[in-house]
């Protein structure tokens, strides 16, 4: 089979209602690969073309039926949208679930997109368990190429709703150091053509690549220039007294993403998150979407969503 054929083979996406999820469905559909989607509710409305199939990765056996006939799988679901507490035992169970039943369907492929950082770092909870599930798949009798990113930009994003909000409401911000880690951000549309092109290149598979914009910024960098974008007045200011749980805090009652995600993500702000090689670019040499490029689209795409919601 060429490597065009097992790209128009089916392919399973979890976490298809997510934000990169959804993202990919489309992607997908437009290169006419056949999509199934692994959705807990049967009424979650997709392109007419993508066949849907209804399982929960907390229940391996529901999982049997929307495996079968799958040589390739994306895993794209984490269990941070639920309660905080348990979440990591959530993720293990889940990554569990999918390797065993992915295992008996003969699943030949999996495509992971997980968080950078490194385990010598004291790893924040959320990132922890991005790796964690990376190494459950791992231990899988498939091939799994895992895509590690950090910050994403793109509407709908936690990441960006955060730095969004934050910008737009607190003109004058005492922060903790953790604004001067660095960060190797990703457009949305970069992290799309990404997972598009490890299923086209049977290359990628069985590998881990570092995915990453073309500039490393300090969070810091990013809010100032989100902020010139905008066009917004900001001033920062550090303190060394302010932990990043404490900070946790008021950026949940000044954002409207959710403590479930939010804390966690605040927390692992203190890891410097960057790619530390560039083999991905060897085989898939994308054109990569500067900061301010990637937060313009963004934003856009917000108004064009709120516009048809008027309509």
């Amino acid at each position: 089979m060429t490597q065009t054929e097992k790209a128009k083979a089916k392919v399973l996406i979890t976490g298809a209602t997510g934000f990169i999820g959804k993202r990919l469905v489309h992607a997908l559909a437009a290169e006419g690969i056949p999509i199934r989607c692994l959705v807990r509710r049967s009424d979650v409305v997709f392109p007419p073309q993508v066949e849907v199939a209804q399982g929960d990765l907390l229940q391996r056996n529901s999982l049997l039926a929307p495996l079968r006939g799958i040589e390739t799988a994306y895993y794209l679901v984490h269990a941070m949208g639920g309660e905080r507490a348990g979440f990591e035992q959530r993720d293990r169970q889940a990554a569990e679930n999918f390797v065993a039943a992915a295992e008996m369907q003969g699943v030949k492929r999996v495509i992971y997109l997980g968080g950078l950082g490194e385990e010598g770092d004291q790893l924040s909870e959320h990132l922890a368990s991005r790796l964690e599930v990376a190494r459950i798949l791992q231990r899988g009798a498939f091939q799994t190429t895992y895509l590690r990113a950090a910050v994403i930009i793109g509407a709908g994003g936690a990441s960006f709703e955060m730095i969004r909000y934050l910008v737009e409401r607190l003109p004058v911000m005492i922060t903790p150091r953790w604004v001067s880690t660095r960060c190797q951000f990703i457009a949305v549309q970069d992290v799309i053509a990404y997972l598009v092109g490890c299923l086209k290149d049977g290359r990628t598979a069985g590998h881990t690549y570092d995915i990453g914009g073309p500039e490393l910024l300090s969070y810091r960098d990013m809010m100032e220039r989100f902020a010139e974008v905008e066009k917004k007045f900001i001033k920062i200011i550090p303190v060394p007294l302010l932990t990043p749980k404490l900070s946790s805090y008021w950026v949940w009652l000044i954002t409207p993403v959710k403590p479930s995600i939010s804390m966690p993500l605040i927390e692992g702000l203190g890891n410097e998150v960057i790619c530390h090689d560039q083999e991905i670019r060897k085989i898939l040499p994308i054109p990569l979407t500067g900061f301010e490029e990637a937060v313009r689209r963004a934003l856009e795409e917000e108004a064009g969503q709120g516009e048809a919601t008027l309509a």
